[in-house]
């Protein structure tokens, strides 16, 4: 007589809030150690999103951020190195309900270490200040760095050329300057057109993850992406693929899935409206897609001489180099934004042969 075993398919959730529930508990006790920096990372990254689309989440739900968050003075004091990691959790665990005056103990005790005195990047102590605002101290007073942030925005030309980090950056200034949309960061007409820039750049290369973030960043500066692009990004959202194993690995396209989302909610949709089991998750974009950005450098590089920074001059010459499915989206880009014909000026680096 054989045996048989029957499989027992994780328990899926619909509601909402139970949702929230399922996806907390997942990143927060099923992929990684409370020990392993990535925990913290993902960890962070879905709480700030959580906190910037005004999720509702249950109390219940951050039960298993609770020990965490009774240890985070001494983690401090042991890990400074990790500081931003630490205040965003804590400050946005408070944010979301849970109840404490942690977040303040902590950012009393960054100031007092001077820990933003460790910081080389503009954009470091930019989220440093952020964070520490949240809770009325102001660790870089006076030393101007609004100013650069927007000076940076400004410099367009940065961002006619393929640089995924400083498009990353870009978006990055924008979050912080309107504390994640709650304040108007009043972008020069120069800023608007460098996150333009960089989402065409984003769109011809097919990036989800920079793009939803380049969208996010336009709606916090006051703007209204192109309906092509968050048509796109709905359509890839969507394209996802969840899997629920005890076994999966962890190295998954999960912040491509955070940020599609945050967009999503941004865009006035539901932000993960996925089916979630209580387990352990992976995250997979759908279907590579074509993406031409580096046929298209390619091809300005070979022209050499020839190249022009007329779109309209130089089309015909790119239909006919380009594949079917590379030009699609290259004319898809061209019709999507105003701002395409500048920027294809500078992607063309016409007098640079």
């Amino acid at each position: 007589m054989s045996n048989v075993i029957a499989f027992k398919p994780a328990p899926r959730v619909a509601v909402q809030q139970d949702r929230f529930s399922a996806l907390i508990h997942c990143f927060a006790t099923q992929r990684r150690d409370q020990d392993d920096v990535f925990w913290m990372k993902e960890n962070a990254e879905l709480l700030n999103i959580l906190v910037a689309t005004k999720a509702d989440v249950e109390s219940d739900a951050l039960l298993p951020f609770q020990d965490f968050y009774k240890n985070a003075a001494q983690r401090l004091e042991f890990l400074p190195q990790y500081y931003r990691f630490l205040l965003s959790m804590i400050l946005d665990l408070e944010a979301l309900g849970m109840p404490g005056d942690m977040g303040e103990k902590l950012v009393r005790r960054a100031y007092e270490m001077d820990l933003v005195g460790a910081e080389l990047s503009d954009l470091q102590r930019a989220e440093a200040q952020r964070l520490m605002l949240r809770r009325g101290i102001d660790p870089v007073a006076g030393d101007g760095l609004k100013d650069r942030l927007n000076a940076f925005a400004n410099r367009v030309s940065t961002f006619s050329l393929p640089n995924k980090k400083a498009s990353y950056e870009l978006t990055h200034i924008a979050f912080y300057l309107s504390e994640y949309g709650k304040i108007n960061p009043q972008f020069t007409k120069e800023a608007v057109q460098s996150l333009h820039f960089a989402g065409l750049m984003a769109f011809i290369d097919q990036n989800a993850d920079l793009l939803a973030e380049i969208c996010v960043a336009l709606v916090y500066a006051g703007e209204e992406p192109p309906q092509a692009w968050t048509n796109w990004l709905h359509m890839q959202t969507k394209n996802f693929q969840l899997t629920s194993d005890d076994a999966v690995s962890c190295s998954d396209d999960y912040h491509s899935y955070f940020v599609c989302n945050w967009h999503a909610g941004v865009a006035g949709r539901a932000a993960f409206s996925g089916t979630y089991s209580a387990g352990r998750m992976r995250f997979d974009k759908g279907r590579a897609q074509h993406a031409p950005l580096r046929e298209m450098s390619y091809l300005m590089m070979q022209m050499e001489g020839a190249r022009s920074g007329d779109w309209s001059a130089m089309r015909p010459h790119v239909a006919n180099a380009l594949s079917p499915d590379s030009l699609q989206v290259i004319d898809m880009a061209a019709n999507s934004s105003d701002h395409f014909d500048a920027f294809f000026e500078g992607f063309a680096r016409a007098g640079r042969a």
